[in-house]
């Protein structure tokens, strides 16, 4: 792992302000978001938490004020869903909020896991034309060109090279597993974005070839099992980058087509989550009062770690006082 020479406190801080804020307004104006205040908790057992890989615990909290217990949000896919089912938003038009989250369930806080999430989650309202492979391509073009415009105003600022190469290359999981059918999913990603610099990964969450997953994916928000154009499976995928810092792929990005009413009764059905269908989101969807949406999250304190070539991610988030900061502030 290579590192840097240090840039001062403040400087830092004032490079990461730039990055968040330029970032959000490059990404509001690729895909039209509107940019609003998100909830940090949810009721339990109304459908709303997202379950992630299906096995990560959410932090309950109680108050005096409210019954009912709440749990910190994982991330916002369904409940971002249901707001612009609410307020009648238009196709091709959607949300972007700064979410921050609790994921107690990191087993190992390294270089790039905290337990504190901050991204940027986005959702957008599509047409049933829309759920397509073409239409998630042309999205993710979109997202890293935003992603391109802040490396290339950091490249000038800080007179330093590019990171990002001019395009992301496109491949599936499927199409990763048969080109190094001997490696793991995290090795496959090493090769791919070492080779690429910049790759959307198709296709998280499905069943490949071998019986195997690449990686996990919630059955309720993602479409992994739709068959698209070329015959693979998965209307989602990851973005991920080269770091030239941590010399591995790092991933900046998960989203995807959501799920239709029939797509997301079949994921249930493959991962044995039918009773979900007993919760109030669910339901609303199996009835048709959710809009077709496309949506996801960017990490902000990752983006931050690879433009300004950090080595650690306490180096730009403080998520645990005074530990983080001695990482870089010394």
């Amino acid at each position: 792992m290579k590192k840097l020479s240090h840039i001062p406190f403040i400087e830092d801080q004032k490079l990461i302000q730039m990055i968040k804020s330029d970032f959000l307004t490059e990404l509001s104006q690729q895909l039209d978001l509107l940019e609003v205040q998100a909830p940090i908790l949810t009721r339990q057992g109304d459908g709303i938490q997202d379950d992630l890989n299906g096995i990560e615990q959410p932090v309950s909290v109680s108050s005096k004020a409210m019954p009912q217990t709440m749990q910190v949000v994982h991330s916002l896919a369904k409940w971002k869903r249901q707001l612009l089912a609410r307020a009648d938003f238009a196709a091709g038009s959607g949300i972007v909020t700064q979410m921050r989250a609790l994921r107690p369930d990191e087993e190992l806080l390294s270089e790039r896991h905290s337990i504190c999430v901050d991204q940027w989650d986005w959702e957008k309202v599509i047409t049933d034309q829309e759920r397509s492979l073409d239409y998630l391509k042309s999205t993710v073009e979109r997202i890293y060109s935003a992603m391109r415009a802040i490396d290339k105003k950091l490249a000038k600022q800080l007179a330093q090279g590019e990171l990002l190469p001019e395009t992301i290359h496109f491949v599936h999981s499927e199409e990763l597993l048969q080109q190094y059918p001997r490696l793991t999913p995290k090795e496959r990603e090493y090769q791919i974005c070492k080779q690429y610099g910049a790759v959307f990964l198709i296709g998280i969450g499905g069943q490949l070839s071998d019986g195997s997953i690449h990686d996990g994916r919630a059955p309720d928000y993602d479409d992994w099992s739709s068959e698209t154009e070329l015959g693979c499976r998965g209307l989602n995928g990851d973005i991920l980058v080269w770091s030239p810092v941590l010399e591995d792929a790092f991933e900046l990005s998960s989203m995807g087509i959501r799920v239709s009413p029939e797509v997301m009764q079949q994921q249930l059905t493959i991962r044995g989550c039918e009773q979900r269908l007993d919760f109030e989101w669910h339901q609303q969807l199996m009835a048709g009062k959710l809009p077709q949406t496309i949506g996801g999250g960017i990490g902000q304190s990752r983006l931050a770690m690879f433009f300004l070539q950090k080595p650690h991610i306490g180096q730009v988030q403080f998520s645990i006082w005074p530990e983080t900061i001695a990482i870089d502030l010394l």
